[in-house]
């Protein structure tokens, strides 16, 4: 199939949008979670910032190569999410949206792909799927830790890390003010293997 007469063509440009948006996001989240103290939760969110920004770049580029510059531009017609903007309500707002993307809307774009005969964007498209539902699980998990003000307290014992020194205690609830460095609580690191748990 010509590439440029594909749905394919138009479903990486929704793509690479809805991806640049989601960095965008991430970082309003990163901006608003450092000014909530929340230094390990703002890096957290600048981390899947490039991520998605990563992503863009892939859909980005197979548009450009794909087309053999011909395309200048793409019509689209999409929706795109506007959240609340309390750090509360986007992080599961946008663990939601994750979950869309990893389980609907990927996994559609790759069958099209599939069947349009673009097997290399077929399986960007599946992997970048993977990506997102580790973002749903990690942003789920964190939603739900700060919504119930426990980001830094535990049932049972934990190691607490401070991602400024490397201080390391292990007990329910992290301390307020690293002991050795003297960093406010947001430092410490929160294991996110945890989220797979849950």
């Amino acid at each position: 199939m010509d590439f440029n007469e594909s749905v394919t063509k138009t479903n990486l440009a929704r793509s690479f949008s809805a991806e640049c948006q989601a960095g965008a996001r991430y970082q309003f989240m990163s901006k608003m979670a450092l000014e909530d103290s929340q230094k390990f939760l703002s890096d957290t969110m600048k981390m899947f910032a490039t991520n998605e920004m990563a992503h863009a770049k892939i859909f980005y580029d197979y548009i450009l190569e794909k087309s053999g510059g011909k395309c200048k531009n793409i019509d689209i017609n999409a929706g795109f999410p506007f959240e609340q903007p309390e750090l509360n309500v986007s992080l599961l707002g946008e663990s939601m949206i994750e979950l869309s993307e990893a389980k609907n809307i990927y996994p559609s774009f790759a069958k099209i792909a599939y069947d349009e005969g673009f097997t290399d964007i077929a399986k960007s498209f599946e992997l970048v799927a993977k990506t997102e539902e580790t973002h749903h699980t990690i942003l789920k998990y964190l939603g739900n830790l700060y919504k119930k003000h426990s980001m830094y307290k535990r049932a049972k014992q934990t190691k607490w890390k401070c991602s400024n020194c490397g201080h390391v205690e292990y007990s329910k609830e992290a301390w307020k003010t690293c002991p050795l460095c003297s960093v406010p609580q947001g430092y410490v690191i929160i294991n996110l293997e945890e989220a797979e748990k849950e």
